[in-house]
């Protein structure tokens, strides 16, 4: 190389660096710029567009002042830590005028139909797929020990849980030592309650002192939070027995969590629903006795649906949230997913009723007479869901010609006007709020679903949602309440294809809905109906769901989970 060659060579380096030094200079200045940039009529004109809204030039001039002083109080705002479990004060009431709540207070019947006898089966790892009240009276009477069950369970869940991607935590510790506790007590005279021994599982957004909660996400994929959700508190009480923590779509959307796609046990090349989805799952392929989801907008019908579960949502404010991941404070319910719908009444008693800690939750017993005289119960018949069914619609016109069969009277129902659709982003909006700072930090690139249909974008478009639109989305959403009020005046329950438009719209009201197989499509895949009862009125629901079990027999079918063997975890 020659001397000149090596000058330019030199001249060439300084530039890139005086260039870089420049970029960088720039670049930290427009940033300055950027952040104490004042608001203009232009910026407000264009916010316009989004709100639907049009402003005079010196009405915009006006309020930007008041704009930017809101800015400043939103980043002091965000300098105070809020955690997830911090809930508004403004609570959802989903009581309509008038409503007397002084008529359930004594209302504290509970009835079952124990069975005087459960015989063993040849396979012991039949047990799998008994109901909860069969499995109850076997440890009662000291057929078998709790013990001995949680171990079938715990090796069903090593077998196959992998396989359907349903389990995020295996508690095989906690669960043999309450096992071993339960079994102690029943030699000591103490049984706590049908659910005494019993394994079940919990969807993994409810903490667990001493085991992780994921929420279903990597980014709290090592979540330890030191304290025990009321949920469980309530169920280790009744003397049931915590063998797993199950999958839930991320952040309780789908059935699509970090560690993949959780499957439908009867067809493994389909994912589960969500968001309760490994709830529901290692139920179906009887992994657990029984298990507990939350519902927002489906997330225990849908998975119930889909494996062929029965699933209980009940009235909003039954249950404590405490210590269970919020997503929408107005819309939450806990609720359990069993395989018979008498199962459900079982579970739901230990749950149900206030803490202390949750203020939603209303002090009212829950009453349930498994024996009720059918032609005691009014129930309507939702003609319009019926009529819009495409596919198997035989198959859902039979659960008429059932209930008929069984001499109930069906009347038909009509649901509100107004389109619950139309304030559905009322979901959106509490969401982006509870999940705030993965959207100003940028931790929602994390997620594992990304695209229009997924957690970061709701987020992010939520936050041009005005505060406006918002109340006035739940002032019509009172109007439904009073609406719905009306129209199911008269009937104790009515019954639905599960899904569409009900479905959110008894979400937005706070309705209970009991949802059970009802048949399976041409590729063996189950369906279900639904039960929807009047506010604090599960037993009723509950009550028709049984007797409509009990003369099909859908429920007592399991999927082949030899499907699953040629699959990779």
């Amino acid at each position: 190389m020659n001397k000149k060659s090596l000058v330019g060579s030199v001249n060439w380096t300084y530039l890139i660096l005086l260039l870089s030094l420049i970029l960088v200079i720039g670049g930290a200045f427009a940033l300055y710029l950027t952040k104490g940039q004042k608001i203009t009529v232009q910026d407000i004109a264009s916010a316009e567009k989004i709100t639907g809204l049009k402003f005079t030039s010196r009405e915009r001039a006006m309020m930007i002042k008041d704009l930017e002083e809101n800015l400043q109080n939103y980043e002091k705002m965000r300098e105070i830590p809020l955690p997830n479990e911090i809930s508004p004060v403004l609570l959802f009431n989903p009581l309509p005028p008038g409503f007397d709540l002084d008529k359930f207070r004594s209302q504290t019947e509970f009835t079952y139909d124990e069975p005087p006898e459960v015989p063993l089966p040849e396979n012991l790892e039949d047990l799998a797929f008994y109901s909860v009240k069969e499995l109850a009276w076997l440890i009662k009477n000291r057929r078998i020990s709790s013990e001995f069950l949680t171990r079938i369970y715990l090796e069903r869940l090593k077998k196959y849980g992998p396989k359907l991607r349903c389990v995020v935590t295996l508690t095989e510790d906690l669960a043999l030592a309450q096992a071993r506790k339960a079994d102690r007590e029943l030699v000591s005279g103490i049984y706590r309650s049908p659910l005494h021994g019993i394994p079940y599982g919990l969807k993994d957004l409810f903490a667990t002192r001493g085991y992780p909660t994921t929420w279903g996400s990597p980014i709290y994929k090592k979540q330890m939070i030191d304290e025990n959700a009321t949920v469980f508190e309530k169920l280790t009480r009744a003397g049931a027995v915590l063998v797993a923590k199950l999958s839930m779509g991320e952040l309780a959307w789908g059935d699509v969590w970090f560690g993949g796609l959780t499957r439908n046990p009867w067809d493994p090349n389909q994912g589960s629903s969500g968001s309760s989805a490994g709830s529901a799952s290692a139920t179906a392929a009887g992994l657990v006795a029984f298990a507990i989801g939350t519902e927002t907008w489906g997330s225990i019908v849908s998975p119930s649906t889909r494996c062929g579960t029965s699933g209980l949502r009940p009235t909003f404010g039954r249950v404590s949230r405490h210590g269970a991941m919020a997503l929408s404070w107005s819309m939450d319910k806990i609720g359990p997913i069993a395989r018979t719908a008498e199962d459900l009444a079982l579970i739901f008693r230990e749950i149900v009723g206030p803490d202390g800690l949750d203020r939603t939750v209303f002090d009212l017993p829950f009453s349930y007479n498994g024996q009720e005289e059918l032609k005691s119960i009014k129930v309507g018949y939702l003609k319009s869901a019926f009529d819009q069914v495409r596919n198997n619609k035989e198959k859902y016109l039979a659960v008429l010609d059932t209930l008929q069969g069984l001499g109930v009277e069906l009347v038909e129902v009509n649901l509100p006007e107004i389109d619950p659709y139309i304030i559905s982003f009322i979901l959106n909006a509490e969401a982006a709020a509870a999940f705030d700072e993965l959207t100003r930090k940028n931790l929602d690139d994390q997620m594992v679903r990304q695209g229009r249909e997924a957690w970061p974008n709701v987020f992010r478009q939520a936050r041009f949602i005005p505060a406006v639109e918002y109340i006035q989305a739940n002032r019509l959403r009172s109007l439904l309440i009073e609406e719905m009020n009306r129209k199911l005046k008269g009937i104790d329950v009515y019954v639905t294809p599960s899904g569409g438009t009900s479905l959110l719209l008894t979400n937005l009201t706070g309705h209970p809905q009991v949802a059970v197989p009802c048949g399976f499509d041409d590729k063996g895949r189950p369906l279900s109906i639904s039960f929807v009862g009047n506010l604090f009125e599960e037993g009723k629901a509950l009550r028709i769901a049984k007797a409509y079990q009990e003369s099909t027999g859908f429920h007592l079918k399991h999927p082949d989970l030899s499907k699953l063997e040629s699959l990779k975890n």
